[in-house]
């Protein structure tokens, strides 16, 4: 296939579908750094800066990739839905198909848009591919199954006139095991910006890489090694844990300072998603219909559904496509990572004395060792709600 990527970021959706043998023919992003990586990274391909100005899509294209922002969608975002100004540039994509029906198209977003008011963004986005004459599928994908140690959750959704969706999304499914919470044998990936309200946290790999802070600041996690230290791991790895080469976003640095990576490479695709997406793109398999349920009239929708032409279905499945396990996040990072700070592991420990939430004995007991050991002073415990955590 011919693709447009809109949206395109640093590229991860096109890098995918490219190594699954599709060409990428178009590129538009209206982020200068993005735009400093693409033309790098892609050279050659026409490229456009701004969606809400192009008047539409080449004659040649006949599939759209579109990763459109994520901001008014996400848990720890605005909230606002498809009416927020962000994540809202999704109606350029169905201003462009109004103009030229262009055969596929792929999105993707963060899964929290299926609880949000009810799931009224992916209703809506649903509304607009029927009403245009596209079948489609969706279903939430962890990153982690691909063979890399990072826990990223996206939902895709494949929307077609000429393909069965439910042969991209459905024909594979590998259950894989999570690793269970074992401080001092296997690496633990946390946030230690959140403590109060929230914790990112997870076993043998690290959280979600974030697009940056609610207010723009970019938001490395930190690693808790099996051997006691807490270290941010490098910007390389953090490239190698979306399936970028290290340096990829080196380019950007000619237009943004450094530390803004983060964000770039936070939200993108990750390329072996994309790259499975491609090959069952290229080569649909086959969908059981047993998995089929009655899709709910209101409230919250399902993590998988499709639309056949005439009804809409919940569909039974799992995060995990490929269930390809990844190696031990401390075998994975190359770099050794800057130490967590002072005023970093304490900001953090504070927080968690004033929160609800329950962390493991054995987390907790690290951090305040690692403050201690930056020469700080542990702060004191409000009350013990240290028991086992459940890890994501």
């Amino acid at each position: 296939m011919k693709f447009a990527g809109l949206f395109a970021g640093i590229g991860g959706f096109e890098l995918g579908l490219g190594r699954a043998g599709h060409s990428t023919e178009l590129l538009c992003d209206v982020n200068p750094a993005a735009e400093a990586v693409l033309k790098r990274r892609f050279d050659g391909v026409p490229y456009h800066s701004d969606i809400k100005t192009l008047r539409s899509l080449p004659s040649g294209i006949d599939a759209i990739c579109a990763g459109f922002p994520c901001q008014d969608l996400s848990q720890a975002g605005r909230g606002a839905g498809l009416d927020g100004e962000k994540s809202g540039l999704i109606s350029e994509v169905f201003r462009l198909l109004s103009r030229r029906r262009i055969p596929t198209i792929v999105i993707e977003n963060v899964p929290f848009m299926l609880q949000l008011n009810g799931g009224s963004a992916m209703r809506a986005i649903t509304d607009e591919f029927e009403a245009r004459g596209y079948r489609w599928a969706y279903r939430v994908v962890d990153t982690f199954a691909f063979g890399l140690p990072q826990r990223r959750e996206r939902v895709f959704l494949v929307a077609s006139r000429e393909l069965d969706p439910a042969g991209v999304l459905f024909a594979d499914d590998n259950e894989l095991e999570r690793p269970k919470t074992a401080v001092g044998n296997v690496a633990h990936g946390f946030y230690w910006t959140e403590g109060l309200t929230g914790l990112g946290w997870a076993v043998d790999s690290i959280p979600t890489l974030k697009n940056g802070s609610t207010i723009g600041i970019p938001s490395p996690p930190a690693v808790l090694l099996p051997n006691g230290k807490i270290v941010k791991p490098s910007i390389r790895d953090a490239e190698r844990l979306q399936g970028f080469e290290q340096g990829w976003t080196e380019p950007a640095e000619k237009v943004v300072r450094r530390s803004l990576r983060w964000s770039l490479v936070g939200s993108a695709v990750s390329v072996p998603v994309a790259q499975w997406l491609g090959e069952r793109l290229m080569e649909p398999g086959t969908y059981c219909k047993t998995l089929d349920s009655d899709f709910p009239a209101v409230g919250r929708i399902p993590r998988a559904a499709r639309f056949d032409g005439k009804r809409r279905y919940k569909v039974s499945m799992g995060v995990d496509p490929v269930g390809r396990r990844p190696p031990p996040l401390n075998d994975f990072l190359m770099d050794d990572g800057d130490p967590l700070s002072l005023r970093a592991a304490h900001g953090f420990l504070s927080r968690t004395r004033r929160a609800k939430l329950k962390f493991d004995e054995a987390f907790i007991a690290a951090v305040e060792r690692h403050v201690l050991m930056l020469g700080g002073e542990v702060p004191e415990r409000i009350s013990r709600r240290t028991v086992p955590l459940k890890a994501a």
